[in-house]
């Protein structure tokens, strides 16, 4: 029987062992685990989350590693349910076309591709498309729709049968994905296997310098293994005979950074962004425990203020909903210890209605359902989208509900004047 989880001893990036504790979360069920009505009664084990820096190369890791098959083997998050995904992935396509100069009938292969949102838009462009997908019901659904996706883990055997089959990439995408993976130096390996000689690399990940200074500490969770940041995927890439030669900031996640990777001496020159970047991290103190330090202490009050608003709501005799069934969701309601204050989850994700949270098991209902039942108060637990929510939930607001946002500043949001 293999192990559901292990923890590892070296630095992924570099395989140094000279890792330190930086920063350290509640443990929770596995964050996007929510389950259908007849599994309310099993339980679902917690598991540590814990962010460590290697001190030889500053890559910022989680070490306890849950085996994929568990993690992704009935994944129910689908690309197109994100909130502002779709448009930025037609703005990337656009971008990366024109930066790569891309002739149409490029292969551009997208490795993690979900529902295949990505590719669809360079499949409009007139690009030749390929989707690699674990998650094998969300490959099958991708291809039904028209992108082809090879329900298969990401490997260097893999990278060869592509080539074999369709030739070389002209530029491999990875998503929100990269930060995901344990064996970083075989993912590696495979890039370098499947990239063509004048191709390009691209990928995007939430940024750890925004994860700080945005106070984005729920987008650390067992999935993200990885918080990148310019300077370790710099030696990483390194280390691997290829260059990252440039960096774009990019809004999405509460933060992003789009690395684009290649061979020495590849179709992209180095327009100075990675040394821009390295400098900035350095000034920001981003490999140094005091850092992190001051962020957990920010996250601490925040937690407080939260806490006494809901103790203060449910003494009095007030129901509370939290808005945002999600993995981040998940990551704030256990760190904050909030559970036994929230009466239920309203979700615009259809995937995610009917279901029940991980670990507490709170029913999710749609967003229609708070004019219908009416709570005193909404707890945003998907804050970096308050705005969005307040804007589409004003009949909520008109009718006396109130909203409370907990990060990065507690505040009340009460009935539009």
């Amino acid at each position: 029987m293999v192990d559901v989880i292990h923890r590892r001893s070296d630095c992924r990036g570099c395989g140094s062992r000279d890792l330190e504790l930086m920063f350290s979360l509640k443990p929770s069920p596995i964050g996007d685990a929510y389950v259908s009505a007849d599994k309310v009664n099993v339980p679902q084990p917690s598991y540590p989350i814990d962010l460590h820096i290697c001190r030889q190369c500053g890559f910022a890791q989680i070490l306890d590693v849950i085996d994929p098959e568990i993690l992704y083997g009935e994944y129910i998050y689908v690309t197109g349910s994100s909130i502002g995904l779709p448009e930025h992935f037609l703005a990337y396509a656009d971008g990366v076309i024109g930066r790569c100069g891309l002739a149409p009938g490029s292969l551009v292969v997208d490795i993690g591709s979900n529902d295949g949102t990505l590719l669809r838009c360079f499949k409009q462009k007139g690009m030749n498309v390929l989707g690699v997908e674990p998650a094998s019901h969300i490959a099958a659904h991708a291809t039904a729709n028209g992108v082809k996706t090879l329900p298969r883990f990401f490997s260097p055997a893999l990278a060869k049968e592509i080539v074999a089959a369709s030739g070389p990439a002209r530029v491999i995408t990875s998503n929100n994905v990269f930060a995901n993976i344990d064996d970083l130096t075989s993912w590696v390996a495979a890039i370098g296997e499947l990239l063509a000689r004048d191709g390009v690399y691209v990928f995007e990940s939430f940024y750890l310098a925004d994860v700080v200074k945005n106070m984005v500490f729920d987008f650390i969770y067992h999935e993200h293994l990885s918080a990148f940041s310019v300077k370790p995927i710099k030696l990483l890439f390194e280390r691997a005979g290829l260059e990252l030669v440039a960096v774009e900031h990019v809004e999405t996640k509460g933060g992003s950074l789009r690395y684009f990777v290649q061979r020495p001496g590849g179709p992209l020159a180095n327009d100075g962004s990675v040394a821009e970047f390295l400098a900035a991290e350095e000034r920001m103190g981003l490999y140094r425990k005091e850092t992190y330090a001051a962020f957990a202490e920010k996250i601490d009050r925040l937690k407080q203020k939260t806490r006494e608003f809901l103790v203060n709501a449910k003494r009095e005799g007030k129901s509370v909903a939290g808005f945002g069934a999600s993995i981040t969701g998940t990551t704030l309601i256990y760190h904050f210890e909030i559970g036994e204050y929230l009466d239920y989850l309203v979700d615009d994700n259809p995937a995610k209605q009917g279901r029940y949270s991980p670990g507490l098991h709170l029913p999710v209902y749609p967003t229609s359902a708070l004019s219908e039942r009416k709570p005193d108060y909404v707890l945003v637990l998907a804050w970096r989208f308050a705005g969005i929510f307040v804007e589409k939930n004003q009949a909520y607001l008109k009718s006396g509900g109130h909203v409370a946002v907990p990060v990065p500043e507690f505040r009340m949001i009460g009935a539009p004047a």
